[in-house]
């Protein structure tokens, strides 16, 4: 379902410790209407669903989000200019052109608040 470059993998594990869960979901925002928001919990919620597994580190993710992840590859990048981690979806119909928001073919813009425009 979804891809885990090493480097971003390592990154993860590093900054959540062992036996965290990463939770990715999808919200409204950005200038193509969707992003995903990912962050590190101690513990997976009842409801949520796991989409991928390491030896430490598992990613999870809710129903509303979950058919957005089909496809999602995550890697990480310590460039300079643009040092962070990277989600790329080739089934997405577009994307905003600073790449942090997409918009989903034949789907509809999730109903949560919260997004913010791209800035450019």
């Amino acid at each position: 379902m979804i891809t885990v470059s090493d480097r971003a993998r390592q990154e993860l594990i590093k900054r959540g410790g062992n036996d965290a869960f990463v939770r990715i979901v999808v919200q409204s925002g950005g200038c193509a209407g969707m992003t995903y928001h990912a962050e590190i919990v101690p513990e997976k919620g009842t409801d949520e669903k796991i989409v991928w597994r390491s030896d430490q580190l598992t990613v999870i993710t809710d129903d509303d989000s979950l058919p957005y992840l089909i496809g999602l590859q995550i890697d990480y990048s310590d460039d300079l200019i643009t040092a962070g981690f990277r989600f790329r979806n080739g089934s997405s119909a577009s994307s905003c052109g600073c790449g942090a928001s997409f918009a989903a073919d034949g789907t509809t813009i999730l109903a949560n608040a919260g997004g913010h425009g791209c800035g450019h």
